[in-house]
């Protein structure tokens, strides 16, 4: 196998492929002419994928223009691009799939083409602890392959893309054809508003936020407009309310520039959240009925969303107490570089940082915390560069990292990188850019299952993720732009785990398999890490 970036590369950048036989290859131009013939340089033995592998450096061809690579026994690659805008497209296709995910409005066949439905979930929810009270709480994305809506996830998936506009938003010029288009705010902010009206309708009066709005049973593989089971509005957790807290405190800042009354409104919330944190200073955890079978997100601890929240409103506001609180919550062993879910900590970090480096904070950030983030994540960036350089396939990835959803993990780890390189210069900048643009190389590719990972892009891209809509509309190609989950190393869906024999490598524990949700499922904060490192390559 030759493993490559199948959708391909930026001219100047380093381009390199991974050989599981022979070491001699040659680069094939469009016209079948060979304009690069050379030796591999012998890898070994790599541990996540258990093959032998030479790496190819055809870092040399800079013409635009299309390729593939033959090797020494006549194998060949999928042709790849060489172009200096050569992820314009994917990045607005990774943005688009927000769009597709849209609960409570009509997909339109101007804005959708082909993958159109009706209206879904408009009808209230009521409250699981009170199924008197019903609540008017449509909208929002549809978390992931189910219709479930739920407050972290989206929280983190907003702040990914805003941080994205707000670090590289010459990335952010095109339109992506979406209703709001053309009404002088950028789509990626249109988009990410679809979403906060949403959260904004689930926070109670008090300021706390409910963790979820789903059905008590995942639906059936139906289109979203067929699913009339009743909806339900999940307690309030602190997880939820931190996470909401510091997500509405970052887009107020925002939205300031095209909005005002919706920014002020953003930052009460924020601030009232906050508010809810302070009256109840012990986790308030979240956990499934013994009725209720979606999507958990539960967390042990909540000190990590609490640090987010406090750096965002700190930096909203300069007032004392969320200084306090930032400083105070800093000082405890929290890393500091996580921007999944789960551990909201590195999201801290991009805020303090990205706002020293934006100069947008109201007020000084100490210099204690400065240089405390700033450690943090160069650290973390230095371990993810040894990462890549031990890998065979050159991704920042240990054997023990291909969790459910790793591609999450990969392309966390391309922000981190990403974020150190806008902290640095020179030859260090480069490094980090690097090794940063080898993780999108391998969510395109360069991988040993041989899989693009994103829809639509690459010969052998995934084509059947578990996504309801792609699998129930009849449509042979799903739509294009969506990052499936990758590759687990102990996958516990019945296919996958009648399919892939026990012991099989991590790295190609991976099937394209629709009902394969421990695999190759989609969701919001998968596409949003892929949008925030796309950009930052698409920047000049």
């Amino acid at each position: 196998m030759i493993a490559l970036n199948q959708t391909g590369y930026l001219p100047a950048a380093e381009k390199k492929a991974v050989l599981t036989k022979g070491k001699s290859f040659w680069v094939l131009d469009a016209d079948n002419r060979a304009v690069l013939e050379k030796e591999a340089s012998w890898f070994g033995f790599d541990e996540a994928s258990g093959d032998e592998v030479a790496i190819a450096d055809f870092s040399e061809i800079r013409s635009p223009g299309r390729y593939r690579l033959r090797d020494e026994n006549g194998e060949e690659s999928c042709t790849f691009e060489i172009s200096e805008r050569i992820y314009r497209a994917l990045q607005k296709d990774l943005q688009k799939a927000f769009y597709y995910q849209r609960c409570g409005c009509a997909l339109a066949e101007q804005y959708a083409g082909v993958y159109t439905h009706p209206a879904c979930h408009t009808e209230k929810a009521l409250l699981w602890e009170d199924n008197g009270v019903a609540k008017e709480v449509s909208g929002g994305w549809h978390d992931a392959g189910d219709y479930g809506r739920y407050i972290s996830p989206a929280a983190v998936a907003v702040a990914h893309l805003l941080y994205a506009f707000k670090l590289f938003p010459e990335s952010f010029g095109e339109s992506v054809n979406i209703p709001e288009s053309g009404n002088g705010v950028p789509d990626i902010l249109n988009e990410c508003r679809y979403e906060l009206e949403w959260m904004l309708k689930m926070q109670r009066e008090d300021g706390g936020v409910y963790h979820k709005l789903t059905s008590a049973m995942h639906a059936d593989f139906v289109m979203p407009q067929e699913d009339t089971s009743p909806f339900y509005i999940f307690p309030v957790s602190s997880m939820a309310t931190a996470d909401y807290a510091a997500c509405m405190a970052l887009a107020a800042g925002v939205y300031r520039a095209y909005d005002e009354a919706f920014a002020d409104r953003l930052l009460r919330a924020a601030v009232s959240a906050w508010g809810w944190l302070e009256a109840h200073p012990e986790y308030v955890g979240f956990h499934n009925p013994s009725n209720c079978n979606t999507g958990e997100y539960d967390d042990d601890c909540d000190r990590d969303e609490r640090l987010w929240a406090a750096a965002e409103l700190y930096l909203e506001t300069g007032e004392e107490t969320y200084q306090k609180a930032l400083e105070a919550l800093g000082r405890e062993p929290l890393g500091k570089t996580d921007f999944g879910w789960t551990d909201v900590s590195g999201l801290a970090s991009m805020a303090v940082l990205a706002a020293d480096y934006l100069q947008t904070a109201k007020k000084a950030i100490p210099e204690k915390l400065l240089k405390d983030f700033r450690e943090a994540v160069l650290a973390e960036a230095g371990r993810l560069v040894k990462q890549s350089e031990s890998c065979g396939y050159l991704v920042a990835m240990a054997p023990g990292d291909y969790v459910w959803g790793s591609n999450m993990v990969v392309l966390n780890r391309g922000m981190l990188l990403a974020l150190a390189a806008l902290l640095t210069g020179g030859e260090e900048k480069a490094l980090y850019e690097r090794v940063a643009l080898r993780q999108l190389h391998y969510l395109l590719g360069t991988n040993a299952a041989g899989y693009s990972y994103v829809t639509g892009y690459g010969e052998n891209a995934c084509r059947h993720p578990h996504n309801r809509p792609t699998e129930c509309d009849g449509i042979e190609l799903p739509m294009p732009g969506w990052v499936s989950g990758g590759p687990f190393r102990t996958p516990c869906d019945e296919t996958a785990v009648r399919s892939i024999p026990q012991g099989t490598p991590p790295m190609k524990c991976y099937l394209d398999h629709a009902m394969c949700y421990s695999l190759n499922e989609i969701t919001i904060y998968w596409n949003s890490p892929a949008v925030f490192l796309t950009a930052y390559f698409n920047r000049s």
